[in-house]
């Protein structure tokens, strides 16, 4: 809202008019006041809804610090390293052995 200077004028006059000049500087300081504190509740409110929505925020970056610490711990190396030791043969028993071979089948 922006006031002209004729505006402002016309409000000091009004103001004057009505209460006087005596008890214009007890105006002054009652409205200065009231603009300070409203500009305070304005300022509480505004770090209000910061804070609720900075929460999602912090949540997201907590994630993202997890996913690269993970990543620092990851190793593909070491799944290639135990890829690369040789696993041990599991003997095979010989058809001779096993009780449960069969043989061939003919038809």
């Amino acid at each position: 809202m922006e006031l002209s200077i004729g505006e402002m004028l016309l409000v000091a006059i009004a103001i004057v008019v009505l209460f006087g000049p005596d008890k214009l500087p007890q105006i002054a300081r009652d409205l200065g006041q009231g603009v300070r504190k409203m500009r305070g509740a304005m300022e509480d409110v505004k770090t209000e809804i910061l804070k609720e929505t900075d929460n999602p925020v912090a949540d997201i970056k907590r994630e993202i610090d997890k996913v690269k610490q993970a990543a620092k711990d990851y190793n593909p190396l070491a799944d290639l390293e135990n890829d690369a030791v040789p696993k041990r043969d599991v003997p095979t028993p010989s058809p001779v052995d096993d009780d449960t071979h069969e043989g061939p089948v003919s038809r």
